[in-house]
């Protein structure tokens, strides 16, 4: 009778020590979940103009870039805030209980900005030569996937080996694939957001975080009865 008592109790705070160790990531998810609710009271024309005037599109960046590369962190285009819950959850609270936020919010934010400026700048190119519709510079484009691939390609260093190598090849596999695929922009950005998240290793070397996570020592680790 006990354990069923203090069971719920000892999970609701384990939730809320988990919360707390990764501050930067669930206010950006509560941010994420008020603006998602306004979108729903949003007709779909104002909606669409809405977005697009807070889009890292060619025309917006060159008006506003300090305004669209934040304000598009912001918003997601479609989809429900759970699914990004859970991605925050597995992936940027990891990374930022084990950087730092400081350090996870610079992985982030400059995977978010490198990937949108690279992926822009090429689309750029396509719209001068040619190869790609003058109406591209205007397109819809907000969201918080190239900070994500970015986060999710860092922790590739907090992975001990062996793991860390199957887990560089899922990541390139996810991020990779698409590019070679699809070969959209926006498939451009996520590869790029990953191989930037991939070149902070710097920022995961020093003091506490240096320790790494051994899913064999977690398959060891022996079972308690209460």
């Amino acid at each position: 009778m006990r354990i069923s008592v203090t069971a719920p109790a000892r999970a609701r705070a384990h939730v809320r020590a988990y919360v707390r160790s990764a501050p930067g990531t669930y206010s950006w998810l509560a941010i994420l979940f008020v603006t998602v609710f306004a979108m729903h009271w949003m007709s779909p024309a104002f909606e669409e103009e809405f977005l697009r005037q807070r889009s890292t599109n060619l025309h917006e960046l060159s008006d506003n870039p300090r305004r669209v590369l934040l304000s598009s962190a912001l918003w997601i285009d479609g989809g429900g805030w759970l699914p990004y819950a859970a991605l925050y959850t597995v992936f940027h609270a990891q990374a930022e209980r084990r950087l730092g936020t400081l350090r996870w919010l610079a992985v982030a934010g400059g995977a978010h900005v490198g990937a949108t400026l690279v992926s822009q700048s090429v689309l750029l190119w396509a719209i001068r030569h040619d190869l790609a519709p003058q109406s591209s510079a205007n397109t819809l484009d907000v969201g918080v996937s190239y900070a994500l691939a970015g986060v999710v390609a860092v922790l590739t260093y907090r992975i001990a080996p062996p793991w860390r190598y199957a887990y560089l090849v899922v990541v390139l596999a996810v991020y990779g694939t698409p590019l070679i695929t699809g070969r959209t922009f926006t498939d451009l950005g996520h590869f790029t957001a990953a191989l930037i998240g991939l070149a902070c290793y710097p920022l995961t070397r020093g003091g506490d975080r240096e320790a790494t996570w051994n899913p064999a020592t977690r398959l060891r680790a022996p079972t308690h009865r209460t």
